[in-house]
């Protein structure tokens, strides 16, 4: 008897198009979280002059969380052996990370703070904010969305 839990494989995803959208919003968590990276930093500092609620302490959070997020939400999307617990634990940070983009554009829309980048790219490319990228993260709830359903891991009714 092990301590450990034991990987399992991924239930059958529902239809093909589910497990394109899957492949597709990992490609696109993986360039999120490579540009954010590479200019971490920079990032870093990007995110502090978007005048979050909480200050310094919650931008430097929502950042590291952030990027945490999108690499912990690639197994599931990917559909690799894990645990089960571990499955849901992947599934819920792909839905978090559409949602803090979410909060983030709507955030900077709305007040307006003199920023030349949204970040999505981190620092690599300049995004210029505005109500486009409030539509950008509103698809990537879509494409999260999707996933989750055609890729449930839980126990599915017949």
């Amino acid at each position: 008897m092990s301590i450990l839990p034991s990987p399992t494989h991924a239930p059958e995803a529902r239809t093909k198009d589910a497990k394109h959208v899957a492949i597709f919003y990992a490609l696109i968590l993986v360039i999120l979280v490579v540009a954010q990276l590479f200019t971490y930093d920079t990032f870093l500092q990007l995110v502090t002059t978007f005048e979050l609620p909480g200050g310094r302490q919650v931008a430097y959070f929502l950042t590291s969380f952030l990027v945490a997020a999108e690499v912990f939400a690639l197994p599931f999307l990917l559909r690799m052996s894990l645990s089960r617990a571990f499955r849901w634990v992947s599934m819920v940070c792909g839905w978090l990370v559409a949602l803090i983009w979410v909060f983030i554009t709507v955030w900077i829309a709305i007040t307006e703070p003199a920023v030349s980048s949204v970040g999505l790219l981190g620092t690599v490319t300049e995004i210029m904010p505005g109500w486009w990228n409030v539509f950008i993260s509103l698809s990537f709830v879509i494409l999260a969305a999707w996933a989750a359903w055609g890729l449930w891991p839980g126990k599915r009714k017949k």
